[in-house]
């Protein structure tokens, strides 16, 4: 045996045999080149991901699978080169056995999910998807342990595995499909409900989001109830695929615009209110007891038409915006695809 002071051949003791140093920092070296490897081959699949249209999923697939074999490649040229036979691995086995009854059930529980994840064509990375709790947000990326949901407010929200696997998930761009929508709105009893469908639908079409009339995809009114004060109605419209992924700004714009239509015709917006009706004021009736206590002007002024302003509908082109930015985003490769 050589002697423990030659440096070019010292020996580290390990077990019940003997490891040349240079052995080891040769070891070392591989598997910090497995893991940069990994790394440049992931950033590449990554940009090649964000050019194309389609087949994003395949590549994500790939470019996650690759790094993981990448990684383990590494790892198990490492140990060959310190003398480990790899055909044995029952003391490994025993190990990670231990290690799993001691508490890495959730590590290794959270790993196979995300593996699950990955091949699951139900949820994929670039899918608006919302959750129990009301979280709604992109998948981004599906890691080892948790995946991260990017919010059209910007926020980053982690979630293990597991949870988007055993919990109730809505997919509302699964398969890449618009989806119909409903938004309520109410206006006064008496009002003629042919004139609300027509400014309603009118406007709704107007909106630069909203899908061409087809046989599938028709913009409607519903008259749905008659509330205390209001008779219901719901616009049932379907917007493009990109305004789905953004589902409050899209109903606060349909909401805008039904407003303004409303307003512009000259339809009455209901609101809770109680009447008080006097049938005899200081001998006078109608009209007549209005001018006796002067209010007659100011009942006339309340009930004379006036020309609607011109809004802007901030919901509405903050969505245009959003759109935009992430067409502009396709052309900068690693940028999140967040809203």
């Amino acid at each position: 045996m050589e002697k423990l002071s030659d440096a070019a051949w010292a020996w580290v003791a390990t077990g019940q045999w003997l490891v040349p140093a240079r052995h080891i920092a040769v070891s070392a070296g591989i598997i910090v080149a497995g893991f940069l490897a990994a790394r440049l081959v992931s950033m590449a699949l990554s940009r090649w991901r964000d050019r194309v249209k389609t087949g994003r999923p395949i590549i994500y697939i790939v470019e996650k699978l690759s790094g993981y074999a990448l990684v383990l490649t590494g790892l198990f040229v490492a140990l060959s080169t310190l003398g480990i036979n790899l055909t044995s691995l029952a003391v490994f086995a025993g190990a990670v056995g231990v290690g799993v009854g001691l508490g890495l059930q959730g590590v290794v529980r959270e790993f196979v999910s995300g593996l699950v994840l990955i091949f699951d064509p139900n949820v994929q990375v670039g899918d608006f998807i919302e959750l129990e709790n009301g979280v709604r947000g992109i998948i981004a990326e599906v890691g080892p342990r948790a995946s991260r949901v990017r919010t059209n407010d910007g926020l980053n929200v982690v979630i293990p595995n597991s949870k988007l696997i055993e919990s109730q998930v809505i997919n509302w761009t699964l398969k890449g499909g618009t989806r119909r929508i409903h938004v309520p709105f109410s206006v006064a009893y008496g009002v003629d409900k042919a004139l609300v469908r027509d400014v309603v639908i009118k406007a709704a079409q107007a909106t630069s989001f909203t899908l061409p009339e087809s046989e599938r995809h028709k913009t409607q009114v519903w008259l749905t109830g008659f509330g205390d004060s209001a008779l219901n109605f719901e616009l049932v419209v379907w917007p493009t695929f990109e305004a789905v992924k953004r589902p409050a700004a899209m109903h606060a714009a349909y909401t805008w615009a039904i407003e303004d239509a409303l307003r512009s015709a000259e339809i009455e917006i209901p609101f809770p209110q109680v009447d008080l009706r006097v049938r005899s004021l200081f001998g006078q009736e109608g009209s007549e007891a209005f001018k006796a206590v002067g209010l007659e002007t100011a009942r006339a002024k309340a009930h004379r038409p006036h020309a609607p302003a011109e809004t802007t509908n901030d919901a509405a082109d903050a969505l245009v915006a959003d759109v935009e930015q992430e067409a502009r985003d396709r052309q900068a490769p690693g940028r999140d695809k967040g809203d």
